[in-house]
């Protein structure tokens, strides 16, 4: 174990009223803990966060992408930084834990720094990345990408249901689009690696008895938006036999979305999230229907050839009613690898300090991913009760959470003293 990190200890109380606190701010109108980018919630909790970084002695600011960055000065400004932290906001009904560990995680780290004495060689910066789960342009991870250069022109064009562009919401919500497009201090200062503590969002720690993870992988994402022209007819006086239903082919697909998810060789999932009739009528036979699917893996062979296979599958069964059907595929991102020095030495540390561990893959994307393109990663999980996440019931122990916030904090110093 590193010197001096037994005197590194969460205090579990500060720990467990930060994550109450932060859990109150949220929109009052929908289920769970809903806290969604750009709402007026996510704006006060961004400040209480903001207020907490100060608090714990970080030097905080804005940057340009919106996202929350509060540094801790090391003892060698001008040596590679540390970089730790993950996002507030969450999806519509979600839970308390998703991201938010690991903000409060690393403000705490760097709480414990200051209260004992300790400085690191390097900086250590904070980040909460704007706006990380999807929203209403179906585009995640919206901070980090911007600080990975991965941000577009295209993608501020992006319109919601609404008709209303991203760019525009950027700027309502006081960011300069322009800026998060040219944001670059990511790129501008020299990084030595980025470790996020999350929850692990699945059952695979909890099911082993294992209080870490070692993520070893973060699974690469194919979405799939799969348009269906039948035909529509009256539907008290169009024979079964006789129907062109793009309803029915979608249903077919959905069922094939599944199959490929089931058929994966070690970790694969897909999954059919929604299906809708455009021209919906409950007299008609459905003549336009749009489903939206995705397949994960952190095996980018079998992504491949199952996105062939589907594709084939899904037109092979429309045409067979008569249906046609226009796939459009889009990579969200492709299979990204943690830092193998990383992950030893997250091991390594969870070793020492008699902590049980397990390595599992991510199949949940995360701002990590972007981070990975230009500093190398890591990440830490915590186990969540019964697997549960992106829902009202998520939950993770407080003895879990401390366990990956000792962990980091212990990272962190080790990572500061390697070359």
């Amino acid at each position: 174990m590193t010197q001096g990190i037994a005197r590194l200890e969460p205090v579990r109380e500060r720990i467990s009223r930060d994550l109450h606190e932060l859990a109150e701010i949220r929109e009052p109108d929908h289920l769970g803990w809903t806290r969604r980018v750009f709402s007026e919630p996510y704006r006060l909790a961004r400040e209480w966060v903001t207020a907490r970084m100060r608090d714990a002695g970080l030097e905080v600011r804005r940057d340009g992408a919106g996202n929350l960055v509060g540094v801790l000065p090391g003892r060698s400004p001008a040596a590679p930084a540390l970089i730790t932290g993950s996002h507030t906001d969450t999806v519509q009904g979600g839970g308390r834990f998703d991201g938010i560990v690991g903000v409060l995680g690393a403000i705490e780290v760097a709480r414990l720094l200051r209260e004992s004495g300790r400085q690191l060689d390097r900086d250590l910066v904070v980040v909460d990345f704007l706006g990380e789960e999807s929203n209403d342009w179906r585009l995640s991870c919206l901070g980090s990408r911007a600080l990975a250069g991965e941000l577009t022109r295209a993608d501020l064009d992006r319109q919601d249901g609404t008709g209303a562009a991203l760019g525009g919401q950027f700027a309502a919500f006081g960011i300069d689009p322009s800026a998060a497009l040219g944001e670059d201090w990511l790129r501008r200062r020299p990084v030595h690696g980025y470790v996020e503590l999350h929850v692990e969002q699945g059952p695979v720690l909890e099911q082993r008895g294992a209080a870490i993870g070692v993520v070893t992988a973060i699974a690469g994402i194919e979405r799939l938006l799969a348009t269906f022209r039948g035909q529509a007819d009256h539907a008290g006086t169009r024979p079964m036999g006789d129907r062109r239903d793009a309803l029915v082919a979608a249903a077919e697909a959905v069922l094939a979305v599944e199959r490929t998810g089931c058929g994966a060789p070690v970790h694969g999932v897909a999954t059919a999230s929604e299906a809708a009739n455009v021209r919906a009528a409950p007299n008609v036979v459905p003549e336009l229907i749009e489903l939206r699917a995705e397949m994960r893996s952190v095996d980018t062979g079998w992504l491949g050839t199952a996105r062939e296979r589907l594709a084939g599958d899904i037109i092979a069964a429309a045409q067979a009613r008569g249906v046609d059907v226009s796939l459009d595929w889009i990579t969200d991102n492709e299979v990204v690898q943690a830092s193998k020095p990383i992950q030893d030495v997250i091991a390594e540390e969870a070793g020492a300090a008699g902590i049980a561990w397990e390595a599992v893959p991510s199949g949940a994307t995360h701002d990590a991913v972007h981070m990975a393109r230009w500093c190398p990663m890591g990440m830490i999980f915590v186990p969540s009760k019964g697997g549960r996440s992106h829902c009202p019931e998520e939950a993770t122990g407080l003895g879990d959470i401390v366990h990956g916030v000792r962990l980091l904090a212990a990272t962190m110093c080790s990572l500061d003293a390697r070359p």
